[in-house]
């Protein structure tokens, strides 16, 4: 019954039919911890069914969210924005929030973020969800990069409305947080925002264009979904 229980949230999950497969898994989980607790498994059954509910819970439930962690190593490749986020942008996608103070001028000291946001859009665009609107937050960039910090925003706000995207962008002097949301419940935080990829060697080295061959920063991404982010 536990199995069968499981292989039903799995079903429901791959359905984005997320809060109902919570509920599966969890009643799939607590089905096999019975039968764990009652073998006994030599005698350290307890001690490892009781391990085994807090390893799951921990996964599956924080405050009642999903939670889902992932670790990128330094210098790690294959982490391009399609392999991360592909997973969370289903057809149901039509709206976008990105807050991230550190989306300024291209000649920033070894930071690309403008063109960051440039290709996370693209991938918005060419992916299957239907993305009509994008919520830009961000902080202003200091100094005389402003003035190309905006040009440069409006520019791609310009591009994305020939394809029948708005982007709706604000700047906040107090923004600090990082994260990114999807109108279908998905929320990921990314420790260094949309800016992970290191600076490539050169503008013809292995990695320049293809984002998946790029080496990475260390950093941590974490993955939530819950009701509370927007309702659908």
């Amino acid at each position: 019954a536990g199995a069968e229980t499981v292989k039903r949230a799995v079903e429901l999950d791959l359905a984005s039919r997320f809060q109902e497969s919570l509920v599966c898994y969890q009643e799939g989980i607590d089905l096999l911890l019975q039968v764990v607790k009652g073998t006994g498994w030599g005698g350290g059954g307890r001690a490892r069914g009781g391990l085994a509910a807090e390893l799951c819970h921990d996964l599956f439930f924080s405050d009642g969210k999903y939670h889902k962690q992932i670790r990128i190593e330094e210098n790690a490749t294959g982490f391009g924005y399609e392999k991360l986020f592909q997973e969370y942008l289903t057809e149901i996608v039509s709206e976008v929030w990105v807050e991230d103070p550190y989306i300024r001028h291209v000649h920033q000291a070894s930071r690309y973020s403008l063109y960051n946001f440039l290709r996370f859009c693209e991938m918005l665009v060419k992916g299957p969800c239907k993305v009509k609107t994008i919520h830009l937050l961000t902080s202003y960039d200091e100094g005389s990069g402003r003035s190309q910090q905006i040009s440069s925003l409006e520019e791609i706000q310009q591009s994305l409305r020939n394809y029948g995207v708005t982007l709706n962008i604000a700047f906040s002097s107090s923004i600090h947080d990082r994260e990114i949301r999807f109108n279908n419940g998905w929320m990921i935080k990314i420790g260094r925002g949309l800016d992970y990829f290191k600076k490539p060697q050169s503008r013809f080295s292995i990695g320049y264009c293809d984002f998946d061959l790029r080496p990475c920063h260390e950093t941590t991404v974490d993955v939530f979904h819950t009701k509370h982010t927007k309702k659908m």
